[in-house]
């Protein structure tokens, strides 16, 4: 399974955010050129960055920095925030990135971003489904900084991109990240069991080695992790042994 070290990219410098709220925000690194060398020195060979200045306004804002931390290590980058349009995704790849993530249109205009799955390929693109679990226990897509529902849930988000279209996803209980109480490895494993064709990134809440041991035990390609790491609970380099 593969760790994605997160740096999350707010005004320029690396926070976090508990549950993804902008009022909830903690601020770790004001370099994150420094904070990516040291993701690189401890073996990661992807890392996760996100540009929430460009989720918040709907546009990209951060996306020169993205691409300078990108040409700047031997390293692929997973990126994403802000992303609307296909000249968000050129711009980005232009810049070095090697995969982006493509979040709430993912949801809100599937149809669109097929046609970018179709033009860009499935290893350029990943789908990013921020979810709460309702009552029901059924997870709901979250939209606009995760304050709206969409009207339908994640398997119909899910069944809008057919086998063969779609490589990976990265699936988000938004519940969960940020606050290091665990991934929701019982979504997660219905994701896999669901739709055993796609690559499937575990996000939110990791907070020790045993959930990404968890993780990876029920087929999870990949890991975001970003507070355990900031918080020193673990290194990048022993989740990556972790994993191994």
């Amino acid at each position: 399974m593969i760790v994605y070290p997160a740096i999350d990219l707010r005004a320029g410098t690396c926070v976090r955010l508990m549950h993804g709220r902008f009022d909830q925000v903690t601020e770790y690194d004001e370099n994150p050129m420094r904070r990516l060398a040291s993701f690189v020195r401890d073996g990661a060979t992807w890392v996760h960055i996100v540009d929430l200045d460009g989720a918040q306004a709907g546009r990209a804002v951060q996306h020169t920095l993205i691409g300078e931390l990108a040409s700047s290590f031997d390293v692929a980058i997973q990126s994403g925030g802000g992303v609307r349009s296909d000249q968000d995704v050129i711009h980005l790849l232009r810049a070095g990135v090697s995969r982006i993530v493509v979040g709430s249109l993912a949801v809100t205009k599937p149809d669109e971003v097929a046609g970018w799955l179709e033009r860009f390929g499935a290893e350029q693109l990943t789908l990013a489904f921020d979810v709460r679990i309702g009552e029901d226990g059924v997870p709901v897509p979250s939209l606009k900084g995760w304050t709206e529902a969409a009207g339908f849930d994640l398997w119909e988000a899910l069944d809008r991109y057919p086998a063969g279209m779609l490589s990976h996803v990265l699936i988000t209980d938004v519940g969960r990240d940020g606050a290091l109480t665990g991934p929701n490895l019982d979504l997660l494993a219905e994701v896999r069991r669901r739709r055993p064709d796609l690559k499937v990134q575990a996000s939110g809440g990791v907070s020790s080695l045993d959930d990404l041991t968890a993780a990876a035990a029920i087929g999870c390609d990949g890991a975001i992790v970003g507070r355990a790491i900031y918080e020193g609970r673990f290194t990048a380099a022993q989740a990556i042994a972790a994993c191994q």
